[in-house]
């Protein structure tokens, strides 16, 4: 779990750089790549949500 932290963090960082990179050159390079990368990291969130919920199904 704790590497999924760091993961996620990462990721918001990397977001969060694009998005400003975007504001100071005007490029929108850097937009389009970090909604790209905010789509691949919600379908993965998503994902390990739903492992994990089907995990409880299984165990009950």
């Amino acid at each position: 779990m704790l590497l999924l932290r760091l993961l996620g963090v990462l990721v918001a960082i990397a977001i969060a750089s694009g998005v400003a990179a975007y504001m100071v050159s005007g490029d929108k390079r850097f937009l389009r790549l970090s909604a790209r990368l905010a789509k691949y990291a919600l379908i993965v969130a998503f994902v390990f949500l739903a492992l994990l919920a089907l995990e409880r199904v299984i165990a009950l």
